[in-house]
């Protein structure tokens, strides 16, 4: 990301400094940006608590808690946070206490306002370098992960199928045979099971690496639940499962991406579907308020131990609650529905107790 870049999305500046006629020169002087005054450390922690800033320029000596003071407390709180101090007492202990906290910037006074500008916009551009090389190392990261977890899912359907592939080809299987036509029920589930894990991965794979903004159109909730629900129709009828959906058949439209919401109803019936056991209900309800809509996916299943429920949004974490080390899926379907959830300005929660199911509540704007 470059300098015109990051001004042209209006980087966010909180300026520090207990002389207003400065404040109010800063903010003439930084075209380009959103600037928030600050008189003083104390204000200036109390807008960082609320809001996130690019960049801080504070002042050093300013009385309710200097400059370094503030510097301290930022980079103890946000370590990325870019702080610049400016000072008129660009004596050698200032400026190396301020390198010792991390300061990324300094500017001297009286304050060229050029040369103001000019640090604003390096001190962003250093900014936007760490974060993409962040970026990159937690993509990394994440693909080592997947790898390694794609070797560990398709490993188990691959060798099953290859097994029971030699015992055909040995060719002392009777076809008449009870047990062969149950081992070939066990190779057609294996072979679904297969074009599961590879359609997930496609999925994804885009997911993870497609970076685009939320293409919106009026979606009646009510007709991509149902149209979503068809692709469980098999699982349902397996495991004998009621499926109850309350929702009314013309609900007010809701401006959603196609795909990311469709993905979002996947990954919770889906995951209703899994833990739900045989002969359960899952339940669809839908409550409409004055600024949002609220989803909620009910099913029957044991429940998520308090200490696991604040897990299941993880990247790649699973429930195991039969402790068979056999759960099927690549534990990212909850994690990407959440994220979704949120891109479109909602959430995505839980409310869950042992013994009497799991409730998923989705929350979307209206």
């Amino acid at each position: 990301m470059n300098f015109l870049n990051t001004k042209s999305i209006q980087a966010k500046v909180l300026v520090v400094d207990d002389e207003e006629v400065i404040r109010d020169i800063f903010a003439r002087a930084l075209t380009g940006y959103t600037v928030t005054k600050a008189a003083s450390g104390n204000e200036a922690l109390t807008l960082l608590g609320q809001q996130e800033f690019d960049v801080v320029v504070t002042d050093v000596l300013m009385p309710g808690g200097g400059g370094l003071d503030l510097l301290q407390t930022i980079k103890a709180r946000q370590p990325n946070q870019p702080v610049i101090v400016m000072t008129g007492y660009a004596g050698r202990d200032t400026v190396l206490q301020a390198l010792k906290a991390n300061a990324d910037d300094f500017i001297t006074k009286p304050v060229d306002l050029l040369q103001l500008q000019a640090t604003v916009g390096r001190v962003l551009e250093k900014r936007a370098l760490r974060e993409e090389l962040l970026q990159l190392q937690r993509m990394d990261k994440l693909k080592t992960d997947f790898l390694g977890l794609i070797s560990h899912k398709l490993k188990t359907p691959v060798t099953a199928l290859s097994l029971f592939i030699q015992n055909l080809a040995r060719g002392d299987s009777d076809p008449s045979d009870p047990d062969f036509q149950q081992h070939l029920g066990l190779m057609a589930d294996e072979a679904e099971h297969l074009i599961g894990l590879i359609q997930d991965l496609l999925f994804y794979s885009s997911a993870t690496l497609e970076e685009r903004p939320l293409e919106t159109v009026d979606t009646n909730l009510r007709a991509l639940v149902d149209s979503v629900t068809i692709e469980f129709a098999d699982a349902l009828r397996k495991k004998g499962l009621e499926f109850n959906n309350q929702l009314p058949e013309s609900p007010p439209l809701l401006p959603l991406d196609p795909q990311r919401s469709r993905f979002i109803l996947q990954a919770l019936i889906d995951n209703a579907v899994k833990f739900t056991p045989p002969g359960g209900c899952i339940t669809l309800n839908l409550e409409t308020h004055a600024d949002f809509f609220k989803l909620t996916i009910h099913n029957t299943g044991a429940g998520i131990p308090v200490d696991e429920q604040a897990k299941v949004f993880e990247k790649f974490y699973q429930i195991d609650p039969h402790r068979t080390g056999q759960v099927r899926g690549f534990g990212l379907g909850l994690f990407y529905a959440r994220h979704f959830a949120q891109q479109h300005g909602g959430n995505l929660h839980l409310d869950s107790r042992r013994g009497a199911g799991t409730e998923f509540i989705l929350q979307l704007p209206r």
